[in-house]
């Protein structure tokens, strides 16, 4: 149906996929951990409307065209770098209190949170090149169309979602936990900011 081939294989091998640690997973993670479930799931939103953004820019063709212009792939790299480092020094230097629920419950940071996760995701390459390579695994270039392309990725985003969903919510409940103990509370911010600066910087030097 729609040119796609296996779809169950399909399914399967998305689940497996989101299990494996990777940048998204890490940043999710890093904000459920200093800011709390909320701000976990609003990054978890901005992550899937940036994959969402990605599988209609590969139905397009337009990641083809990313991918292929090396130059253009470079530039993207990083600014997506450089955007990871930015916000892992900003979460470094964080002295509002861990955990406050007041910090995130705000309009105008719920957006920011979203917003900044959808960047994240959106000016990472490395993701269209996952798009470009992986999905045409389940096409049948005979019968396909773009939206053989959209229904694919949606999947894709859809169970990357809930995966999202499932770090943020144990990470929130575990980030409740330690924001009892003052001294962990202190360095969780610092901690996590590094791990974002090392997200960029790894981004910034892979080929």
């Amino acid at each position: 149906m729609f040119g796609i081939i296996d779809y169950g294989t399909f399914v399967i091998t998305c689940v497996l996929l989101n299990l494996i640690p990777g940048a998204d997973t890490m940043y999710i993670l890093s904000r459920s951990m200093s800011q709390g479930r909320s701000a976990g799931l609003y990054s978890a939103l901005g992550i899937t409307a940036g994959t969402i953004i990605h599988t209609l820019l590969a139905a397009l063709g337009l990641s083809l065209l990313l991918v292929k212009s090396i130059v253009a792939f470079t530039i993207v790299k990083w600014l997506g770098a450089a955007y990871l480092i930015y916000l892992g020094v900003k979460m470094f230097r964080d002295k509002s209190q861990f955990g406050n629920i007041e910090h995130i419950s705000g309009g105008s940071n719920k957006r920011t949170l979203f917003v900044q996760g959808m960047l994240t995701n959106v000016m990472n390459p490395k993701v269209a090149l996952f798009f470009l390579s992986f999905i045409p695994q389940f096409i049948n270039p005979s019968e396909s169309t773009a939206v053989t392309f959209v229904l694919l990725g949606f999947t894709f985003t859809m169970t990357g979602f809930i995966w999202s969903v499932v770090i943020a919510s144990v990470a929130g409940v575990l980030s409740g936990k330690l924001q009892k103990n003052q001294s962990i509370s202190h360095y969780l911010n610092k901690i996590m900011g590094s791990i974002l600066v090392l997200l960029g910087i790894k981004l910034f030097a892979s080929k």
